[in-house]
């Protein structure tokens, strides 16, 4: 099978029926400017984030305009727009398959963040900056180099002085660490992918909540598991996930109890402990993403939850992981795995041969961030906290009828749209200088195409010069929605 310049399939590759399509494009149809236009730029939002991977062959253009109720001489148009922005390739008598187009080296489909175009109000990602402190941590640990360089610069453990304070934090958190319990990875995405090497193999199910992080699921795909999506809009998670892991023989299960990844759910003890306890039961390992845990925006002196496996009954019925990248810096790559001393033995091995050692340098800046780690949280939290609240504000000015829950820490707003537009924005959205995650990607299918989340990272003035083109968006696409009595703020 040819391969094409972007590393996707062309000729031969796989293709996307007509029918599952029309469910990735939501509602296409819906909102103003040419047809054509508002079809070629959601193929593309669908292609840039991963949801069809380059290569996928496009259904057949009479099929796909009768499974949207376009015209044929539409589709036609649409495709031809995607050729000649170089975002599909076709050949005769083999059809139409999606790509990348040509450019800069970029990550085909990749939940990452990246370079915006001058301009361009980045909403997809929530990545806030290094705080002020940032470059001189890094130049202390430039100076705790010299030391380091006299030896070998191999350590395949991970520095001791690192793996000491993260089990410092973890105990000042109300959960006693060994050092030996802890691995050091390249940020929290790899450590999940570390523990999902550890836990699960192809075809085991992995659940997961629904809507959850997107590159979590790309790395549960890449590990060859299933994701189990487990909705908890009816259900709590103490009940929900344990019933889903009787129903599927779930391996384990990933979620994130702290300021949930895009709702901003936070669970409390009680539930963390039914949670994780009901989960054992059923033989399904918990996989907690602490990667936002350090950013409690709750005023006054709230109640701090235990860990999750603070709560569980054996050290191996949870699996601890997480970052710095949120409360410090996305550039430092550096993320750790809490485990059961064992378990983390044979994960500090696999990544040994896979990498020999973790970088020294990224680790010195590491110990510098934890021993800095509350005034870094200090100088966060009051800086996330007035901006959640001004895009909150000039939400609720410019769209009355959204209905947003406001979460009591993390980076995001999730909103409640009340109208299926979700990809549709995203398609329309960089006209108007701005750039925007469809709701629809944290979850399968057309779920969630009624969500956007909207990151709280910005400086206010550019917060509220974001909702200003969001609002052009909405108007652009035709379909703002109208609730009832929805104007409501729930805190």
């Amino acid at each position: 099978m040819a391969l094409n310049g972007n590393g996707g399939h062309g000729v031969g590759g796989h293709g996307v029926g007509a029918a599952r399509l029309a469910v990735l494009l939501g509602g296409v149809r819906s909102g103003r400017g040419p047809a054509y236009r508002r079809l070629a730029a959601a193929v593309r939002v669908l292609v840039d984030d991963g949801r069809l991977p380059s290569g996928t062959r496009l259904p057949a253009e009479r099929v796909l305009a009768a499974e949207l109720a376009l015209s044929r001489v539409t589709v036609t148009r649409a495709y031809r727009d995607l050729r000649e922005a170089g975002w599909a390739d076709a050949r005769q008598g083999s059809g139409t398959w999606v790509r990348l187009p040509d450019g800069p080296l970029r990550a085909d489909g990749a939940w990452v963040p990246g370079p915006v175009r001058g301009g361009v109000i980045d909403m997809t990602h929530a990545a806030p900056p290094a705080p002020q402190e940032m470059s001189l941590l890094v130049r202390r640990a430039v100076d705790r180099l010299d030391a380091e360089l006299a030896g070998p610069g191999y350590n395949p453990d991970g520095l001791l002085a690192l793996r000491e304070r993260f089990a410092a934090r973890f105990a000042a958190h109300g959960l006693p660490t060994d050092p030996g319990q802890v691995v050091v990875t390249s940020g929290a995405l790899h450590a999940i992918g570390t523990a999902l090497a550890e836990l699960v193999g192809p075809g085991d199910r992995v659940l997961v909540e629904h809507p959850t992080y997107p590159a979590a699921l790309d790395v549960i795909a890449d590990a060859g598991a299933r994701p189990v999506p487990v909705a908890l809009d009816r259900d709590p998670a103490p009940t929900a996930l344990p019933w889903a892991a009787r129903q599927t023989a779930a391996r384990a299960a990933y979620l994130m109890a702290d300021f949930q990844n895009p709702t901003g759910a936070l669970l409390d003890d009680d539930s963390r402990a039914r949670l994780v306890q009901r989960l054992a039961r059923q033989g399904v390992v918990a996989i907690v993403d602490e990667s936002f845990v350090e950013l409690d925006l709750r005023d006054g002196d709230p109640d701090v939850p235990l860990p999750c496996a603070a709560h569980a009954q054996h050290a191996d019925d949870v699996v601890t992981v997480g970052g710095l990248s949120k409360i410090a810096w996305g550039g430092l790559r550096l993320g750790w795995v809490r485990a059961a001393a064992e378990p983390a033995a044979r994960m500090r091995r696999r990544l040994a041969r896979a990498q020999v050692s973790p970088p020294v340098l990224e680790q010195l800046i590491g110990v510098e961030v934890l021993d800095a780690l509350d005034g870094l949280r200090a100088e966060r939290v009051g800086l996330l906290r007035a901006r959640r609240d001004r895009l909150v504000t000039e939400i609720a000015a410019e769209f009355p009828d959204w209905r947003v829950r406001v979460p009591g820490g993390g980076l995001m707003l999730w909103c409640d749209l009340g109208a299926e537009m979700s990809t549709a924005l995203a398609a329309i959205a960089p006209r108007y200088g701005l750039s925007l995650a469809p709701g629809a990607r944290f979850g399968p299918g057309r779920a969630f195409e009624d969500r956007l989340r909207l990151p709280f990272t910005h400086p206010e003035p550019v917060l509220a010069e974001a909702v200003r083109r969001l609002r052009r968006a909405v108007d652009d696409v035709g379909a703002d929605p109208v609730a009832t009595a929805r104007a409501d703020l729930v805190v």
